[in-house]
């Protein structure tokens, strides 16, 4: 997997849907900076709000599917139950036809769940993706770190930043060690869009960079580019909450201190309310299926603990898309949940079982038209067996070589006048002459 961030991701299929998310957030900062409030933290939130609105027909159809899954398990239950002690082979092929037939009539896949969860999976990694290396996608963002990347390359080849004692800083070269000794201006650039307020503090005093300008604006310190990307509600959401607590709490800021914590602590809150949302599959009578689904259940009370130390170690821009995800997808499942609960599943069943039927009879087509062109070619090639039979004896001359058909000739010729001209031999040396005539 390529692991370079600043580099826009060439992972298969994850990084061509980067590339099209990528536009999307480009977009959305280039209006929020026409209209003058060109802030990091805005554009996260109005980028989860369209990508999810565009995912929204996926999800309703996944939704229709759990509540048309949960209507079917009765009966594919019963089916189980009547199959339960026969294993032979014939009871197990019937078993599954009329389970699949079950499936038909509900208008549901058996592999919907994987389907739409194979759909969705590679949008959400591109998401993470794009949030992670913005610069990599807006344009305006990365000509402003490229201003600083340039003047570290001229002052020293950045060999303060692969060279540096200072912990923080180094753990975060050492992540992209492979970045700086390829395309160096990007990996500087990656490096700089990870390193704290305090240590980027440090690099612009190393390289003199506190005076580096564009398009006329100062980049760093108080009221620079960066900070206005990065400043949402008081809070720089290029760093993560733990490096703000830390920060916060030796100068007594207590107030920023409580916002850093927040952010962990909503995406953990927002992330159970989401979950508990989602309609849950009811036990199907298999031990298999109830156990994936029973740590499933597991794994979605797990997930809100999992993505609070996330969100408190990563940078507060990855909590603030968590969270702002999380409420977007709560107020669409009460929303769609309110939709499917008007729904009438029957009418829904009803069209199914025609759609089935005719496919049925549309197969069933098909299957004659095949049985009978299969039939029909059948007969052609034994039409013509015997005629290539008759051929084959007819050329059987054509195969012996002259002097034989000489020799065969003097034989024939000699046998009729011993035996008469309607002898066998006779009549054989006619055969060959009109043969011969008729090369």
């Amino acid at each position: 997997m390529n692991v370079i961030l600043f580099t826009q991701n060439s992972t298969f299929i994850i990084g061509f849907v980067a590339k099209i998310l990528g536009k999307i957030m480009e977009g959305i900062f280039t209006v929020i900076d026409l209209i003058g409030i060109p802030n990091i933290g805005l554009a996260i939130i109005l980028f989860t709000i369209v990508v999810n609105l565009l995912m929204l027909p996926l999800t309703i159809k996944q939704q229709k599917f759990s509540k048309l899954s949960a209507k079917m398990q009765p009966e594919i239950q019963a089916i189980q139950s009547k199959y339960k002690n026969k294993k032979d082979t014939d009871s197990q092929m019937a078993m599954n036809q009329e389970v699949q037939m079950v499936y038909a009539k509900y208008g549901v896949s058996p592999t919907g769940s994987c389907m739409y969860l194979l759909i969705q999976m590679p949008i959400l990694f591109a998401l993470y993706r794009v949030i992670y290396s913005i610069p990599a996608y807006v344009t305006k963002i990365y000509n402003t770190f490229n201003v600083l990347a340039e003047k570290i390359i001229a002052t020293d080849n950045a060999e303060f930043l692969q060279n540096t004692d200072i912990k923080s800083i180094s753990a975060v070269v050492a992540s992209f060690s492979k970045n700086l000794s390829g395309d160096l201006s990007k990996g500087v650039i990656d490096v700089l869009n990870r390193l704290s307020t305090a240590d980027l503090a440090t690099i612009a005093d190393h390289y003199q960079l506190n005076s580096l300008t564009y398009n006329g604006n100062l980049i760093l310190g108080k009221g620079g580019l960066l900070e206005t990307y990065n400043n949402f509600l008081g809070l720089n959401i290029g760093n993560a909450p733990s490096s703000i607590v830390k920060e916060a709490w030796a100068v007594g800021s207590y107030g920023l201190v409580i916002g850093a914590i927040m952010i962990p602590l909503l995406s953990a809150l927002t992330q159970f309310i989401s979950v508990k949302l989602m309609p849950q599959q009811p036990k199907s009578g298999n031990e298999q299926a109830d156990s994936m689904a029973e740590s499933m259940k597991m794994m979605n009370m797990f997930m809100p603990l999992m993505s609070a130390w996330f969100c408190y170690t990563f940078a507060a821009g990855m909590g603030l898309y968590w969270i702002a995800g999380n409420v977007v997808r709560t107020i669409q499942q009460v929303i769609i949940n309110k939709h499917i609960d008007k729904l009438d599943f029957d009418e829904i069943i009803n069209q199914n079982k025609e759609k089935s039927a005719k496919k049925l009879e549309k197969m069933k087509l098909q299957q004659e038209r095949l049985n009978a062109y299969a039939q029909m070619n059948t007969k052609n090639i034994q039409s013509q067996q015997p005629k290539k039979s008759m051929q084959n004896k007819a050329n059987v001359g054509s195969s012996v070589s002259e002097k034989e058909k000489n020799d065969a000739m003097e034989n024939a010729k000699s046998s009729e006048t011993k035996t008469g001209s309607g002898s066998m031999f006779a009549k054989a040396g006619m055969v060959k002459q009109y043969n011969d005539k008729n090369k």
